[in-house]
């Protein structure tokens, strides 16, 4: 007797995305998001879903772009229905965190219900690390890879008690982290956790709390002795592109005196998936450099 069939899936979310694939699910993979690009292998799949804002535009223009089109109800980011209903998915996955990150459960399961055989819709919640890693868990258990999954979650939670135990030995830094620059976003979610396992101490969130806008002199008050720069779905070259348009500015000239790292947001932090370990461990090799 040959073994049941694993479920098709189309994943929403970059993060799940890297979830399928590190558990061992690439195969069952139909679809993926505009925004999928890791692990390289998958960036052939068909995509399902597209934007109408300019991600070239420079940041607070993509914010101006996403709130407007929020205030007049038009999705930031919309599904192709047809292509969703041709690769017929038993399961889909998208999150409920961030609208301006992937489509919203909401949206997902009204789009599922209005197919002929409506997949299985898996929303994905967590907001700190223990909350990534039972979605692992969960997401497992949906596509039928409970196990896989489970030693996925497993070794990730061993890897960031390694990095607590190697990094948390000496003085901690007071560390802010930028998620972005216009306006000014504090990153919340997992971050506090991940700068705390690399050793360091966010001044400026707490784990699990939303991002959220800051006034600069707020965020100079906090006073940090490091300021990482991990701008949402960018990676370091535009951040250095979009902190550089802040020279002649007040936040400007506080930045350029103050101790300031970059980190690959759009791989390494702004993602809830496997790929946040590494996160943690360029965070540390930055705080002891």
């Amino acid at each position: 007797m040959s073994p049941p069939l694993l479920p098709r899936v189309v994943s929403l979310l970059p993060g799940a995305t890297e979830m399928l694939v590190a558990m061992g699910a690439r195969d069952q993979l139909v679809g993926i998001s505009h925004e999928c690009d890791w692990p390289p292998d998958i960036t052939t799949l068909p995509r399902v879903t597209t934007t109408p804002i300019d991600p070239q535009l420079r940041s607070g223009a993509i914010h101006a772009a996403v709130q407007d089109a929020v205030a007049t109800g038009r999705s930031v980011i919309g599904v192709d229905a047809e292509t969703l209903r041709a690769l017929a998915p038993d399961i889909v996955v998208t999150q409920v965190l961030c609208d301006v990150c992937a489509v919203a459960d909401g949206e997902a399961m009204r789009l599922a219900q209005a197919m002929a055989n409506p997949p299985h819709v898996v929303a994905l919640s967590g907001r700190t690390l223990a909350g990534v890693w039972e979605d692992i868990r969960r997401l497992g258990v949906a596509i039928g890879r409970r196990a896989e999954a489970g030693a996925v979650a497993d070794a990730l939670t061993e890897m960031v008690r390694v990095e607590v135990t190697r990094n948390t030995r000496g003085p901690a830094p007071r560390v802010v982290a930028i998620e972005w620059l216009d306006p000014l976003f504090l990153a919340g979610h997992w971050v506090p956790e991940m700068i705390a396992a690399a050793g360091g101490v966010d001044v400026g969130a707490s784990a699990g709390s939303h991002s959220a806008i800051r006034e600069s002199s707020e965020v100079i008050a906090l006073d940090p002795d490091v300021v990482v720069v991990m701008l949402c779905g960018f990676g370091v070259e535009r951040a250095r592109a979009e902190l550089a348009l802040l020279d002649g500015t007040v936040a400007g000239a506080w930045l350029a005196s103050r101790r300031t790292v970059m980190i690959d947001g759009n791989a390494f932090t702004s993602r809830p998936g496997p790929r946040l370990v590494e996160g943690i461990r360029q965070l540390a090799a930055a705080f002891r450099a």
